[in-house]
């Protein structure tokens, strides 16, 4: 078994920009790209293998045909979803719903997602929740597009963690790059678009505001996420959000300045070089890694090590 590095998926969005080119050397297509699906299982949008004896091979269909790979999980489809997000406008005002709400009215997972901002214009802030006190407030503002008065506003800054749970409404704005880790689900529910049009259609895009309403959180909650560092080696860990708090994905950032060894606590784990370069070492073999690699430790792999100056998120699902 070997380290499995994958090739991203872009997306185009009305609000992208051209960021993921510049500060990760992605050869992204021409236009507007916002999203770089960097560790995905979904369906037609999912990664590609570029090394080893599964080169080629999705990661949907390597998950689905070599379950060995990922330790036999009882799972179907690869649970979790990492991207780059580049906001170069505002995005849409949205909030997902949690999984017993999708399975019934999408036949889908839920959404619950996170974010780790790795840049941030001066100024930059997010919509992360509401000031509604209760259902029938929310709904009342909601019908009297009373936006200023309902989104809540959080100023942000590089190195800000976010947890997004289903249901809290929420939306990155203009300037705000990135790393996103959630469940592997593409159900999102638009509540407000700033009254933008869509160039190729002519026409506003299109709300949910009913599924919207149905499924927001309400009164709003900041999740304490108990956020803890330890130092292993030459390496700080910041463990971002794990369970109970989170039911469906440990999240960690590991700032490593020289050597760490590294030992596996999960079925398979997900990395992604956020920062910074250096190398992976395992069974004799050196690995270079670089900004913007992404790549998964198989079941199997339990004991391997980092060295060089760079910052990694690692995620990994509960199961």
């Amino acid at each position: 078994m070997k380290p499995i590095f994958l090739s991203p998926y872009f997306r185009q969005k009305i609000w992208g920009g051209r960021k993921l080119e510049t500060l990760f050397n992605y050869q992204i297509p021409d236009g507007k790209v916002g999203e770089a699906w960097i560790i995905s299982g979904y369906r037609d949008d999912a990664s590609h293998v570029i090394n080893g004896e599964y080169k080629g091979m999705s990661l949907r269909d390597l998950y689905q045909q070599h379950p060995e790979v990922f330790g036999n999980p009882t799972e179907k489809e690869f649970p979790l979803l990492v991207k780059y997000l580049d906001a170069n406008d505002n995005l849409s005002v949205q909030v997902h719903p949690d999984d017993a709400f999708a399975e019934k009215v999408e036949h889908d997972s839920g959404k619950t997602e996170s974010w780790y901002v790795l840049q941030a214009d001066p100024g930059s802030y997010l919509i992360y929740g509401h000031h509604a006190k209760t259902k029938a407030e929310l709904e009342e503002m909601v019908k009297n597009g009373k936006w200023d008065k309902l989104l809540r506003k959080v100023p942000v800054k590089a190195g800000d963690f976010f947890y997004v749970p289903a249901g809290t409404i929420h939306a990155l704005t203009k300037g705000i790059v990135v790393i996103e880790t959630q469940q592997s689900s593409d159900v999102t529910y638009r509540l407000y678009d700033y009254d933008r049009v869509d160039q190729k259609t002519g026409k506003k895009r299109e709300l949910h505001t009913e599924k919207s309403l149905a499924v927001t959180t309400v009164p709003h909650v900041d999740p304490v996420l108990n956020t803890a560092e330890k130092q292993v080696m030459d390496a700080k860990i910041t463990t971002l959000v794990e369970p109970p708090v989170s039911p469906h994905f440990y999240l960690a950032k590991v700032d490593l300045k020289g050597k760490l060894n590294f030992q596996l606590k999960h079925r398979y784990q997900l990395f992604s070089v956020v920062a910074g370069n250096g190398s992976l070492h395992y069974d004799n073999v050196n690995y270079d890694l670089k900004l913007g690699d992404n790549f998964i430790i198989p079941a199997g792999i339990k004991q391997f090590a980092f060295e060089g100056t760079m910052t990694l998120i690692t995620s990994a699902p509960t199961e």
